[in-house]
């Protein structure tokens, strides 16, 4: 378990034991000290009563906010440099997709599916209990929804028999040999870069119904649906809508509430 479903675990077992706390005293305790009380005492609870019925109205907003409306995540590599770097911390909205459990994959109410050139957080669809990446959350862009055929050559990528254009678009100038272009994922445009002297994997292949197939903007920089293959719909946690702080060496203020497409 990730660090992060252990938070969400924890946030969802404290949220039920200090609402069933709060809502026992609404209904019983506050009742029943009142009545052994002598008429005109200060009744007051407990210390666990009184900090749990404190604490609640607090969890719950928290776990609501976290569960059913956005999320914090903050980016831990470069893969998907050039629209999101290293240190970056976003907001994930996460009923775009759906609301869903906040624990766990069931899907609570179905709202809306991703869309091609969303940026997406996702759970790694690990394939064994011995992944290294077993639990942790991805985030990509996804190139490929159901029913599309995805082909991937000499950094070239088409979607269903349409070659996908890109624009030189200068130099990165973190590591001044990756290359920038502007992608037009079928109508929606982005950065991304790639490295002429890096070789790149071979993919040809049609996506099933509820598996999407992803990318990182850092074509050679990134581990995804190339090397591991799709992800499936219960995966899905989120798509990525803003930077609200950037911080690696310092802060990046210009980053700041900058929108991500």
């Amino acid at each position: 378990m990730s660090f992060v479903e252990g938070f969400n675990l924890v946030l969802t077992i404290l949220t039920f034991i200090t609402g069933a706390v709060w809502l026992l005293d609404k209904f019983w305790l506050a009742r029943r000290r009142k009545a052994l009380a002598a008429p005109e005492a200060e009744v007051r609870p407990g210390a666990i009563v009184d900090f749990c019925v404190s604490l609640f109205p607090v969890i719950l907003a928290v776990f609501v906010l976290r569960s059913f409306v956005v999320e914090p995540f903050r980016i831990p590599s470069g893969s998907m440099n050039p629209t999101l770097y290293n240190g970056d911390f976003i907001l994930v909205n996460k009923f775009g997709y759906g609301l869903r459990c906040p624990v766990g994959n069931c899907k609570l109410l179905p709202i809306g599916e991703p869309k091609r050139g969303d940026v997406v957080v996702f759970r790694y669809p690990a394939q064994s209990a011995t992944d290294p990446n077993l639990g942790n959350d991805f985030i990509k862009r996804v190139v490929g929804i159901p029913g599309d055929h995805i082909q991937y050559t000499d950094k070239v990528l088409f979607v269903n028999g349409q070659k996908i254009e890109v624009q030189p678009a200068g130099v990165f100038p973190v590591d001044g040999i990756a290359q920038r272009f502007t992608e037009d994922l079928t109508g929606v445009q982005h950065n991304i870069l790639m490295n002429p002297g890096q070789p790149s994997p071979e993919v040809d292949r049609i996506i099933p119904p509820g598996h999407y197939f992803m990318m990182g903007d850092n074509r050679d920089g990134s581990n995804d649906s190339r090397y591991w293959g799709l992800v499936p719909e219960e995966n899905l946690k989120g798509r990525a809508i803003v930077i609200w702080m950037s911080w690696d060496n310092g802060p990046a203020l210009s980053r700041f509430g900058k929108l991500i497409h």
